[in-house]
C-alpha cells in the first residue's frame, strides 16, 4: 500500500521523455521561426541604415561645397594682370579664398574642386594649396602641389556646375573673365538615370569685383563697367 502511494507521487513529478522531446521540438521551431525573420529583417535594415547615412554624408558634402564656392575672392596672379584667378567647367572649379579650417596658415588658399575616380567611382574632390603670386600668363590650371583632398559628392550622386553672370545667364564654363561670376550653380544628378534631382542649388559669390571698387565714385559702374568706359575709380595717380 505504501509502495503504490510512492510510485504514484513520483509519476507526478517532474517530466516524462516524451514531453521533453516535445518541448525541444516546439523550442527549436521557434528558434528556426525567429531566425528566418532576421534573415528577411537585417539586410533590409543594413540598407536602410546605409542610405540614411550616405545621405547625411551628402548633405554636408553640399553644404560645404556651397560654402567653399560662395567664398571665392577676387585675386589676381600678380600686380601686372587684371584678371581674377577663377577657372571652372562643367565637372570642376579653381578659384583663391581665404585659408579656413584646422592646420591651415593665415593667408589665401587656392581651392581645387574637381571630379575624379577611383576604386569606388566617380567622386567630387576638394583639395588645396597656399596661394603665391604666379608669373605673367600663368594659370590655376598650371598648379598641381595641391594637398588634404576631401571627398565632397560621391556616386550614385554626380555634381554639375554652370556660372552666371551679370546678364543672368547660365554657362557651362567661366575663364579667363574679367569678372567673377555672379553665382554659381550645382546641379545634383543621379548618376544611374541621368535625373536631376530636387536638391540641386546655386549659390551668390560674396565678391566679385576687385578691392579698387570701394574706392569708386559708381560702385556699379566699377563692378560693371560700359564698354569703352573710363574707369570709375579715382586716385592720386589720375591727376
Amino acid at each position: 500500500m505504501s509502495k503504490r502511494r510512492y510510485w504514484h507521487s513520483d509519476g507526478e513529478a517532474g517530466f516524462t521523455l516524451f514531453e521533453m522531446l516535445v518541448a525541444l521540438i516546439l523550442m527549436v521551431g521557434i528558434l528556426a521561426a525567429l531566425a528566418t525573420v532576421t534573415a528577411q529583417w537585417l539586410p533590409n535594415w543594413n540598407r536602410g541604415f546605409v542610405h540614411v547615412q550616405r545621405t547625411e554624408l551628402f548633405g554636408q558634402g553640399l553644404e560645404r561645397l556651397v560654402a567653399d564656392l560662395s567664398a571665392a575672392e577676387f585675386v589676381t596672379a600678380n600686380g601686372k594682370t587684371k584678371q581674377p584667378l577663377f577657372e571652372g567647367d562643367e565637372f570642376g572649379v579653381r578659384f583663391v579664398r581665404t585659408a579656413v579650417g584646422p592646420n591651415t596658415r593665415p593667408g589665401l588658399e587656392v581651392v581645387r574642386i574637381s571630379t575624379m575616380s577611383d576604386d569606388r567611382g566617380v567622386a567630387l574632390v576638394r583639395a588645396r594649396t597656399p596661394f603665391v603670386p604666379l608669373p605673367v600668363n600663368a594659370k590655376l590650371r598650371d598648379l598641381a602641389n595641391f594637398s588634404g583632398p576631401v571627398v565632397l559628392i560621391r556616386a550614385p550622386y554626380r555634381a554639375i556646375f554652370s556660372y552666371a553672370g551679370a546678364d543672368h545667364v547660365w554657362q557651362n564654363s567661366w575663364h579667363d573673365a574679367d569678372r567673377l561670376p555672379v553665382a554659381i550653380r550645382v546641379s545634383i544628378r543621379d548618376a544611374a538615370t541621368q535625373r536631376t534631382l530636387a536638391v540641386s542649388t546655386a549659390t551668390v559669390l560674396r565678391m566679385n569685383a576687385p578691392a579698387e571698387c570701394a574706392r569708386a565714385r559708381a560702385v556699379k559702374d566699377c563692378i560693371y563697367p560700359p564698354v569703352n568706359a573710363s574707369p570709375a575709380v579715382s586716385s592720386n595717380l589720375d591727376k
